[in-house]
């Protein structure tokens, strides 16, 4: 009987114990084990994951791994807690899901990871100016505005439907997908233009690089900061100027100024309080994080992970600021 009783109590201290903490959750001393980052499908996420990724590996002690998808998904796992940091939140985007989860205390926001950015429709500049160094005469001189696409579609031909201009959108499931194609419609376009969705970020780069390369038209979706419009030289159709009204109504302005936000799933301020307060002290800008993009772009082999530790090395009073000394030369340590 003693010996029965002995092996129940073992199989129940087993059993606790297993049940003490989960891969993202505490341990029995409260030390997240694991925190999970989202990395929703464009390089400066990545380069960022990667950044914070290595302060919290290195610095903290604790395991991290990245959940790739789209917008619409990684925000959602966030909000139910199968993410746990989300170094890139657009807030104006998803305006209206960010602030229900805002408000319902699904997430919390941290830190203003940047704001000094734009996004929209864009041409190469030879379209509008030419360029004499690669023979290109003007082919749209009087072009300025998105409106104004819709006196060239034959300039910006559709393989499939000739009789149309193509204009690349973002890919479906992110969500300035559903603003331009709204634009489309505000602006007159539809007739002209086909409403085309490319599969991936990369698509859009691929198709941006072929009409370069040829020194052909193309208009397409884009934001800055990337390595994209650092390397290409780009000119951002002009729309009115940004009203919340008219936004919200036909999208028919520029798009609004965008907070883009280091959030965490509601649990980990509590549960990682260290990383938490490292994490609202994340911040850069623009031109740091193209500064990391341009790497990538003249070293095309490099991974977002080398980029960011290149940048880490470029940018150590950056981000050493964000942490404790003690922890700022764990990951000094690492890096050498």
């Amino acid at each position: 009987m003693k010996k029965l009783l002995l092996l129940f109590s073992a199989i129940v201290l087993v059993v606790l114990s297993a049940c003490g903490g989960s891969d993202s959750g505490s341990g029995s001393e409260g030390k997240v084990e694991k925190l999970v980052f989202a990395d929703a499908g464009w390089n400066s996420i990545r380069v960022h994951n990667s950044i914070a990724q290595k302060i919290i590996e290195e610095g903290y002690g604790i395991d991290t791994e990245v959940t790739p998808g789209s917008t619409a998904a990684t925000v959602q796992g966030l909000r139910e807690g199968d993410i746990d940091v989300y170094m890139e939140v657009w807030t104006d985007n998803i305006k209206k899901v960010y602030n229900e989860a805002i408000e319902e205390g699904d997430i919390k926001k941290l830190s203003v990871n940047f704001d000094d950015n734009v996004q929209g429709l864009y041409v190469p500049t030879y379209v509008i100016e030419g360029d004499p160094e690669r023979g290109i005469e003007p082919m749209a001189p009087d072009l300025k505005t998105v409106e104004d696409l819709k006196n060239y579609p034959e300039l910006f031909a559709d393989p499939a439907e000739p009789n149309k201009g193509r204009l690349i959108n973002a890919p479906s499931g992110w969500a300035i997908e559903k603003a331009i194609t709204k634009k489309m419609e505000s602006y007159g376009l539809n007739e002209s233009f086909v409403n085309f969705r490319p599969g991936s970020d990369a698509a859009i780069v691929a198709s941006l690089a072929d009409a370069y390369k040829a020194g052909e038209a193309w208009v397409g979706y884009y934001w800055s900061p990337t390595a994209v419009t650092a390397k290409y030289d780009l000119t951002l159709l002009e729309e009115p100027e940004y009203d919340p009204e008219v936004y919200e109504k036909t999208k028919a302005t520029e798009a609004p100024p965008n907070d883009v936000v280091v959030a965490v799933h509601k649990d980990i301020p509590e549960a990682a309080p260290d990383v938490v307060d490292f994490l609202s002290n994340y911040e850069t800008s623009a031109d740091l994080t193209e500064q990391a993009l341009n790497y990538m772009n003249k070293n095309e082999e490099a991974s977002a992970e080398e980029a960011a530790m290149w940048w880490m090395k470029e940018n150590e009073d950056v981000w050493t600021s964000w942490v404790p000394e003690d922890v700022a030369k764990k990951v000094k340590d690492s890096m050498e």
